[in-house]
């Protein structure tokens, strides 16, 4: 053969074994999948037979689709809706906390809190603050704390196995929530001025929930025997334009509880998923340095956080969970608008793997049904 042919030939079976490959891959794509090996495919950024899901619902609209498919429980629902994950707790067993007639009542942290209503539901806001009460880092110490012994692990393990077919999750955006936690107790602008001025007692707050979270979280990793998919935490550094503090002192501060935390879920065989809502995009290099491996929610309204540009620069190295708008198409769209943003979601964000799709938070208690029900149904290829 003449040498003039030799390099368009190679080009040739250099593509064809391309292709193969790539059909190859398709084919293992296309073969149906579980809802664990669904989710780990992704999250392993590879291509699952279809992008899975998750549900995040206030109880109101928990309550108004269990009415709708005439179901019973959560569980239930989740199958109807064709949800590929499951989450499992560590439930509280300490003593006894107190309630007030009003309404009021104490949580483990010490914090009193009240269901305060809206136009379309209701929300547990703190009416009372002990953590400003702190003068001195000996007045936190000295504060009735949780400790991990009041947390029930005996049933992790078993909870696995009860979901053995679907991801699991151990853990909330509750889970950590260093600065949400704090504000609860001690008073959003309080605990503001804490972080920017470094107060030895704000730090000492800070240390003192890390602790008490890590401790439990550790506690519950170790019941779940390695059968934990992904841990779950969450803290809010993000405003809707911004982030909440300079970079520096984010880094300083919390940085390295984060890490910790990353380590921790690795150290199980666990992915770990950072909830954040608002503007964080400036620190997303140190989310991966930390060793995150799952964002969520993605708010696409936040300045920086539009979920096409954040996968085309982060996506091959950090997971995405969320992305639908729960601000404004799912609450004010179409069922259309709504097809046609998970459509779109699927297509950027879900190109070569790398995430699950959900609502970007709780979906709230005005969103219309069928909105909700043209999201899963999508997503999921299932008529609902």
């Amino acid at each position: 053969m003449q040498r003039r042919h030799i390099q368009p030939l190679r080009k040739f079976l250099s593509r064809i074994l391309i292709l193969n490959r790539e059909l190859l891959d398709n084919e293992e794509a296309m073969k149906k999948m579980n809802s664990k090996e669904r989710v780990l495919t992704a999250i392993s950024h590879k291509i699952p037979d279809r992008v899975p899901c998750n549900y995040l619902g206030t109880p109101e609209i928990d309550d108004k689709l269990i009415s709708y498919f005439g179901v019973s429980s959560v569980d239930e629902l989740l199958n109807c809706l064709g949800v590929d994950i499951r989450v499992i707790d560590s439930p509280y067993i300490g003593p006894e906390l107190k309630k007030w007639p009003d309404g009021r009542f104490e949580n483990f942290w010490g914090q009193i809190r009240k269901p305060i209503k809206n136009e379309a539901g209701s929300y547990f806001e703190s009416v009372e603050f002990p953590y400003a009460e702190f003068k001195s880092v000996s007045d936190v110490e000295r504060f009735r704390w949780p400790r991990p012994e009041w947390f029930d692990v005996s049933s992790i393990s078993s909870g696995c196995d009860k979901y053995k077919d679907y991801a699991i999750i151990y853990g909330s955006p509750g889970n950590m929530d260093l600065i949400n936690g704090i504000s609860f107790g001690r008073g959003v602008e309080q605990f503001l001025f804490d972080i920017a001025t470094e107060d030895p007692v704000g730090v000492a707050c800070i240390e003192k929930r890390f602790e008490i979270c890590y401790c439990r979280t550790e506690q519950a990793m170790k019941a779940g025997r390695g059968k934990i998919d992904i841990l779950w935490i969450g803290d809010d550094y993000g405003s809707q334009n911004g982030l909440l503090m300079h970079p520096k002192i984010w880094r300083k501060l919390f940085f390295p509880k984060l890490k910790a935390m990353c380590d921790l879920a690795h150290q199980h065989g666990a992915k770990l998923m950072l909830h954040s809502c608002g503007s964080t995009r400036i620190i997303w290099q140190d989310f991966i340095e930390a060793g995150v491996d799952i964002y969520d929610t993605i708010q696409p309204e936040a300045a920086g956080m539009n979920p096409a540009s954040l996968k085309a620069e982060f996506g091959d190295r950090i997971c995405f969970h969320g992305t639908i708008s729960t601000q404004k198409t799912l609450p004010f769209g179409t069922p259309d608008d709504v097809r046609a943003e998970v459509l779109e979601r699927i297509a950027t964000v879900g190109k070569g793997g790398g995430f699950v799709l959900a609502p970007a938070h709780n979906i709230q208690p005005d969103t219309p049904l069928e909105n909700i029900l043209a999201m899963y149904s999508c997503v999921t290829g299932k008529k609902i």
